[in-house]
């Protein structure tokens, strides 16, 4: 595969040959360092809210997340799919059809942004009442924000598929360029808006969608620049119905998976909700720093899911074995090290968001429930990211909605009634559980070895099975 490398010779990452271990790691890097400037700009929001707006402004920018990532959710599945299937093709050195998927996917995305910011910004309102957002100027900002959010939500929905591409062809590192370029912006425009213009959430709102955009365009450009084989025009519809239905296939379970858990989400939120605006503002503010901590898992998973990818298309079924099982290890063991390092300090990280003792003490009790069991999440993760990248899609999908609808949630509603609102977090825990028996027992059935898109060749992939 050393012909297909972008034009400055470099970036491309053939995960086929070499240790699990050191692929997975260098390929994970870059991404953990994106994901901490992705973060980072949406923690700078919270800080500048929290800190310069007040309590309920930083409970109104956390409440719209849930609702935002619901009905984006479809759009960003058929991007999962796109990169499973970008990474099989690649494995399998079909460069015509990784050229024509980008083509197909990026048409998708263009033409299904318009119903999806019509439907967002109509949706806002009712959907916020339903989850209980306080009508007491939190609803009223939660609104704001969110409509500025679906306005310019084609920038976001971009950015992401600039960086699925680049991963299924296994470039970790140029996504990073793209995050450092959007976070510094987002955070310069953050407090330009907010302490000199005055502009309030909607400054924050109108920070995010325009880093946002900046990024996605730079990503066009630079993807056309650097890889030969891809031609990104955002105006020009290539479309192939035949990789459209297949990017569907893939996609749309992992986009109804993530549906329901947005929807789960919002009747957590709701719940939460109930407890007034400081323990909704301590919630929020913790779930940015969980996000945080979950990042080493986020980063492993997906270099998981492009290593799979590749090895499946390559035939290389015992390389996805070895790569599971290192998987596992570096996913678990900087879990178990993150959730010792964060748990003493949750109260002094809380307080980079509101000053406000309610609120910081929401915030702990989050964290010191949901913190000791993150190593559960991790082993989740990686099981659910082997199976995508094979292209079992169904199975994490239905790990995905046992452990949120049959555990977490009749859990957390039943703590709540019965021992109170700061034990209602242990029923992350149970939810995790459930999700992995379910993982765990479809991987060891073996099943996901025929789901692939691609293969390179077949006698090939006999003899490495």
């Amino acid at each position: 595969m050393s012909f297909f490398k972008p034009k400055d010779g470099g970036g491309m990452t053939d995960m086929t040959t070499g240790s699990a271990y050191k692929l997975l790691i260098v390929f994970s890097i870059p991404l953990l360092v994106g994901n901490v400037f992705q973060q980072l700009y949406n923690m700078v929001d919270s800080i500048v809210v929290g800190n310069f707006i007040g309590e309920k402004a930083l409970a109104a920018v956390g409440t719209g997340f849930p609702i935002i990532f619901m009905l984006s959710s479809l759009f960003m599945g058929v991007g999962v799919g796109a990169t499973v299937m970008i990474s099989q093709y690649y494995g399998a050195d079909d460069l015509k059809k990784v050229g024509e998927t980008v083509g197909t996917v990026y048409t998708a995305m263009i033409v299904g942004s318009i119903p999806l910011t019509i439907i967002g910004v109509l949706l806002t309102k009712p959907l916020l009442i339903l989850i209980q957002v306080p009508d007491d100027g939190t609803l009223s900002m939660a609104m704001i924000y969110m409509i500025v959010i679906f306005v310019g939500m084609i920038g976001n929905l971009g950015f992401n598929i600039n960086a699925g591409i680049l991963q299924g062809l296994g470039d970790s590192k140029t996504s990073l360029l793209f995050l450092l370029i959007a976070s510094i912006i987002n955070t310069v425009l953050d407090l330009l808006f907010v302490l000199v213009f005055h502009w309030g959430v909607f400054g924050v709102a109108f920070a995010t969608i325009i880093a946002q955009f900046c990024s996605w365009i730079f990503g066009i450009y630079f993807i056309n620049k650097h890889y030969s084989c891809i031609q990104i025009r955002v105006f020009k519809f290539d479309f192939n119905k035949d990789l459209f239905w297949k990017a569907m296939k893939l996609g749309v379970p992992s986009g109804i998976q993530q549906a329901l858990f947005s929807v789960g989400i919002m009747l957590m939120q709701s719940l939460v909700n109930g407890y007034g605006f400081a323990f909704m503002a301590g919630f929020n503010g913790a779930n940015k720093i969980d996000t945080f901590a979950f990042m080493p898992i986020q980063s492993f998973s997906t270099a998981i899911t492009t290593y799979v990818g590749q090895n499946i298309g390559a035939g290389k079924l015992n390389r996805v074995k070895a790569g599971t099982r290192a998987g596992l290890i570096l996913s678990v063991g900087f879990s178990l090290v993150i959730a010792a390092a964060t748990y003493p300090f949750s109260g002094y990280l809380m307080r980079m968001f509101n000053q406000n003792p309610d609120v910081i003490d929401a915030g702990v009790a989050y964290l010191h429930t949901v913190l000791p069991f993150f190593f559960l999440l991790a082993i989740t993760f990686v099981y659910n990211s082997v199976l995508r990248g094979a292209g079992a899609m169904i199975a994490p999908m239905i790990s995905s909605f046992v452990s949120l609808w049959f555990a977490r949630l009749p859990i957390a509603y039943l703590i709540a009634e019965y021992w109170g609102r700061d034990y209602i977090f242990y029923s992350y825990a149970v939810g995790w559980i459930f999700g992995i028996v379910i993982s765990v027992t479809y991987y060891y059935s073996g099943r996901w070895k025929n789901k692939c898109v691609a293969i390179r060749d077949p006698i090939t992939a006999s003899e490495n099975s």
